[in-house]
């Protein structure tokens, strides 16, 4: 089983003197942060898709072996509320390829107000390309049924195992034979505790999925790079 442990983007101010050194370059952060951590998971693509040439530019810069999630244009998740995909799915993809082998999974994270709309997510999955990793997350209680669960597996599309305050936000389904993984927010201000920490380390290992990803998306104050550097241990 292949553990890749990271954290929700890796441009932040305050994880100087926790990440990154005093006198590192903002210019020079990405660099600094593969050092430590295998993967990371995009969330800048989802405010703003960058250019084909920026990812390119994130290709060469991170070792071999590193992996980017990206996370999917708000447009097509908050703004199309995921209908009509083929046009922002293409975009999305055209621009993310460019990472070439670092290309990891692509996240739907969609909005906490979107029902249930089987029809819409199995045809926004069909645009992805054949062998395209997508996880989702959806945030309503809406989305728990069979016919939802039904869909992801006939996309081989990964539920997203999300987490706040040491609770899991759905179900722990296992509609993939690949696992991904996102925790918001600890119990201990956004830290997650020992406890906690290894709690989810056995949920990931009890499902038995050779390839897991798990994204910390605690950030503030450097709690995502501590826990993400505890979990990798564990893991």
């Amino acid at each position: 089983m292949t553990w890749l442990v990271g954290t929700s983007g890796w441009q932040y101010k305050d994880w100087r003197g926790v990440l990154y050194p005093e006198g590192v370059p903002q210019r020079l952060w990405l660099e600094t942060y593969a050092r430590t951590f295998a993967t990371v998971e995009n969330n800048n693509a989802f405010y703003r898709l960058p250019p084909p040439e920026t990812f390119a530019a994130w290709r060469e810069r991170t070792p071999a072996g590193f992996v980017m999630a990206v996370k999917a244009s708000r447009f097509l998740t908050h703004i199309k509320r995921l209908a009509d995909p083929e046009e922002p799915v293409a975009r999305l993809m055209g621009a993310a390829s460019a990472l070439k082998e670092k290309l990891g999974p692509i996240l739907l994270q969609l909005p906490p107000t979107l029902r249930a709309d089987p029809g819409r997510l199995d045809r926004c999955l069909s645009c992805f390309p054949a062998g395209v990793r997508v996880a989702v997350e959806p945030r309503h209680v809406s989305w728990w049924t069979d016919e939802v669960r039904e869909i992801l597996r006939a996309h081989a599309a990964a539920l997203c195992w999300a987490d706040r305050r040491g609770r899991p936000q759905g179900p722990l389904w296992r509609t993939a034979d690949w696992g991904y993984v996102r925790l918001h927010e600890g119990r201990a201000g956004f830290a997650y505790g020992e406890t906690a920490l290894r709690t989810w380390a056995r949920r990931i290992g009890e499902a038995g999925w050779p390839d897991a990803y798990v994204y910390f998306n605690n950030d503030p104050g450097g709690a995502a790079v501590r826990n993400a550097t505890r979990f990798a241990t564990l893991a």
